[in-house]
Order: C-alpha cells, then sequence, then structure tokens
C-alpha cells in the first residue's frame, strides 16, 4: 500500500476503464487505487470520466470524476477547491491531459501550435500552481508531469507537439529547484511511443507502426501500464526526484 490514505489528483484520466485501451491516467488511477489512494478522474469527456470513476467505485475504491479543462484557470480552481473540501489534503498531481496534431512546420496553424501549447505546457504550468499551496498545506506532496522522449528529442512528424513537451521537461526542472525544499517534488515522465486512445487511430496504420518498431529497440510499443509503473514510482515516497524516460531503448541510439 505504497499510497495509503493519500489523495490523488490526475487529469486526461477518463479512459480508466477494464477491458477498454487506457490512457496513461486511466492505468496509473487503477495503479494508484490498488495501492491505497484516493483518486479524483479529471477530462473534458465527461460520459467517459463518470463511467470510469463509477466502475472504480463498484470494484471498493475511493473515486470521483471532475470535469477539468487544463487549460482554464478557473476550472482549476474549482476542481482543487472541490479536492480540498472533499479530503482535506491533496499529495499527488499526475499532470497528465494531452492532444496531437501530427504536422509539417508549414501545415501548422496558429490554431493548432496555441492548442498543443495550451493543453501541455499551460496545462501543466497552471495544474503545478494551482496544487503547490494545497500540498504546502499537507506538508508536501508529489507533482508528475507527462512530457515525452519528443520532449527530449526532436519530433519527425510533430514540431508542436515535440515543443510543447519541451516546454513541460524545462518547466519541470526549474519548477522542482523551486519547491524542493518544501517537500514538494515535481518530476517528469518521458514515454515513448504507445498504444493509447490518442495514438490508436495513427499507430494501427501498418506502415506507420513499423516506422515505430524499427526504432524501438525493444521491438514492441509501449502501453499505458508500462508508463503508469514509473508515474506510480514517482508518486510514492520511494522516489527523491526523477527525469524518468520510458521509451523501450528509442533514445539510447
Amino acid at each position: 500500500m505504497r499510497l495509503q490514505g493519500k489523495v490523488a489528483l490526475l487529469t486526461g484520466a477518463a479512459a480508466a476503464i477494464k477491458g477498454e485501451l487506457m490512457g496513461f491516467g486511466g492505468a496509473a488511477a487503477h495503479l494508484f487505487v490498488r495501492e491505497g489512494a484516493k483518486v479524483v478522474l479529471t477530462d473534458i469527456r465527461d460520459e467517459l470520466g463518470e463511467r470510469a470513476a463509477a466502475a472504480l467505485r463498484a470494484d471498493g475504491h475511493d473515486a470521483r470524476y471532475l470535469h477539468l479543462d487544463v487549460t482554464s484557470e478557473q476550472s482549476w480552481a474549482e476542481v482543487v477547491e472541490a479536492v480540498m473540501a472533499a479530503h482535506g489534503r491533496l499529495d499527488i498531481l499526475f499532470n497528465n491531459a494531452g492532444v496531437s496534431f501530427p504536422r509539417k512546420v508549414e501545415d501548422i496553424t496558429v490554431e493548432i501550435w496555441e492548442r498543443e501549447l495550451g493543453v501541455h505546457a499551460k496545462g501543466v504550468f497552471l495544474g503545478t500552481r494551482t496544487a503547490i499551496p494545497a500540498m504546502r498545506k499537507g506538508g508536501g506532496g508529489s507533482i508528475i508531469n507527462t512530457s515525452s522522449v519528443m520532449g527530449i528529442v526532436g519530433s519527425p512528424t510533430s514540431p508542436a507537439y515535440s515543443a510543447a513537451k519541451g516546454a513541460i521537461t524545462i518547466f519541470t526542472k526549474s519548477a522542482a529547484l523551486q519547491y524542493a525544499k518544501e517537500n514538494i517534488r515535481i518530476n517528469s515522465v518521458h514515454p515513448g511511443y504507445a498504444d493509447t486512445p490518442l495514438t490508436e487511430k495513427r499507430f494501427s496504420d501498418a506502415a506507420v507502426r513499423q516506422q515505430l518498431l524499427d526504432r524501438t529497440p525493444m521491438g514492441r510499443l509501449g502501453t499505458a501500464e508500462d508508463i503508469a509503473n514509473g508515474v506510480l514510482f514517482l508518486a510514492s515516497d520511494e522516489a527523491s526526484g526523477s527525469e524518468l524516460v520510458i521509451d523501450g531503448g528509442m533514445t539510447a541510439q
């Protein structure tokens, strides 16, 4: 029970139903409750999120769903206030919401650029900023931000995505330095190519999938559970800080 008594808020976590393809947030939610946490799932896909939370409760876990637009300062304030009102504490934040619009630079519109940077970089910033005062009241906490291997190396298909994930990578380091002495750990996780609802359509193309496999030394794409195991470690008191790359060896080349 590595997270016994802890309260965790997860963004981009509606896809959390057993038997269906899960995202990183959904898979993490299942590991978190198994290890004793109370979880608050958030997303903009309300029907799916409500079903996921209900299924977790039916299995005997403490889970609820709240609507959260991660690009909205007001939405963040309302969700964290609701968590504090219900539980009196916030111990873990998994900033995981994401979008992806693969384009060549010449085909990236201003709207796409702002959407990528908004959901990823702005969303992580707002979530981190809003969670810190709540965590301080409880004596500390852990914030895990989903970056990507494409926040470390360039993406050949998604420059806006890579820029947004790179922003998360460096923001995480800076924020970690500011709050380490307050026992608030801020770390990033860097998934490689993985099968999730976000990638399902694109990765189902046989030619695309083979290209990704060719770039991955382990010879398989990642799963949401692969990433969630790393997130669980960073959320637990066992972790003291990390930029955790989980990519099947892709960036080792």
